[in-house]
């Protein structure tokens, strides 16, 4: 079952630390925010592997934003 992963603030996505279709596991870090000059790290939900990222590099998001897909 997929699990999506998302966005905990607003903020621009700086960069992906993953690739899709790589193996993560629960607390791996998957991508970086940046907001009001400060990184946010955003971290795997859960183990499994990386379906998608929904969002690229430079990417405005909001709260709640889908921002990757984990299966």
């Amino acid at each position: 079952m997929a699990e999506e992963v998302c966005a905990p603030l607003s903020g621009k996505v700086l960069s992906l630390a993953a690739e899709v279709g790589s193996s993560v596991e629960e607390d791996d870090e998957i991508l970086v925010l940046e907001a009001l000059k400060m990184e946010t790290v955003v971290y795997a939900p859960c183990d499994g592997r990386l379906k998608e990222f929904k969002v690229k590099v430079g990417d405005q998001v909001e709260e709640d934003d889908v921002l990757a897909v984990i299966e």
